[in-house]
């Protein structure tokens, strides 16, 4: 594996720098079942706390949906945009800052969006960052943790969020295992935990929608990017699925995180949405951060050729 010197933002292409030939993809022991095999209850070493945050605020949600399944447009609007401003935290923070270091954002943006992100139910930026260079290194392959072609549907979309060890941080994240980074990590319970809570002051409806129910469509907002962005239907075992799927835009807040093909392609790329009709509000975001001096070393595509899109 390429070494990341601390200290340096190592280039996107140092970090996702794992191919098969240099460090060969894990090899699953057939006596063992794979996870994807086990019971919807099984949890790896670790990540019981993950099912059961998972599965509480599923409940929550359904709860609140049936005592308040029209709380007005004001409360639903408050609502999505606290999960506009996560997935934009997301979207550009976590993954393109972060994960493949294709734009170098200015602290007093970085941070709020890193905030954002994590109250959403993102994560932490150094466990999201280490899951998505992993996912990249192997994409399709053993040693992808996210995978459709290896565990079906609901593998990819939510089980692996419980059911495997949390990536290393050391091995595929070391440059978030330092300074500011590492007060997300510390504080990332007590932030979900006034995110859960976050409308209880005012009222049960409140509560409801602006935490649990909020949390759920973030969550699988999110996952369908693992789901349904990797079914392509005509790819060949081991080979990249990813695809462009327009229909998602709506439900990603068109954020551009559903250009999911243009990003395969071009893993180091800052913008995903390659036309003018593939909405790509990240990116946008990204070029009016730079024009403000607040973004720096955008890496921008080398083609304005769009991958293939999702089957209807």
């Amino acid at each position: 594996m390429t070494t990341l010197v601390a200290g340096r933002r190592p280039r996107a292409d140092a970090v996702l720098s794992v191919p098969a030939a240099a460090e060969p993809a894990p090899v699953l022991d057939a006596s063992i079942p794979p996870p994807w095999k086990r019971s919807w209850l099984y949890c790896a070493e670790g990540e019981r706390r993950t099912f059961l945050w998972i599965a509480l605020i599923h409940v929550l949600a359904a709860v609140g949906l049936v005592l308040f399944p029209a709380p007005g447009w004001g409360l639903v609007g408050l609502a999505y945009g606290v999960f506009w401003l996560g997935g934009l935290g997301t979207t550009v923070a976590y993954h393109r800052a972060l994960a493949h270091r294709a734009v170098k954002l200015h602290p007093i943006v970085e941070m709020p969006l890193t905030f954002f992100a994590l109250f959403n139910g993102s994560g932490t930026p150094a466990t999201w960052t280490a899951n998505h260079r992993r996912h990249h290194a192997y994409a399709e392959k053993e040693g992808d943790l996210s995978s459709p072609r290896l565990g079906g549907f609901w593998w990819a979309h939510l089980r692996w969020l419980w059911q495997i060890p949390q990536t290393s941080i050391a091995r595929w994240a070391p440059d978030l295992q330092r300074g500011r980074y590492r007060f997300f990590s510390a504080w990332q319970l007590p932030l979900l935990a006034v995110s859960l809570c976050l409308g209880a002051p005012f009222g049960w409806a409140a509560f409801f929608w602006l935490g649990p129910i909020r949390l759920v469509f973030a969550l699988h907002a999110q996952c369908v990017t693992n789901s349904l962005a990797h079914m392509k239907r005509d790819a060949a075992p081991g080979e990249d699925s990813s695809v462009n799927a327009a229909w998602l835009a709506p439900i990603q807040a068109l954020q551009g995180e559903n250009w999911h093909g243009n990003h395969h392609a071009a893993p180091w790329c800052a913008r995903l949405g390659l036309t003018w009709k593939q909405i790509d509000i990240g990116w946008w975001f990204i070029t009016g951060c730079e024009a403000l001096g607040l973004a720096t070393h955008v890496r921008r595509p080398k083609r304005t050729t769009p991958a293939p899109a999702a089957a209807a």
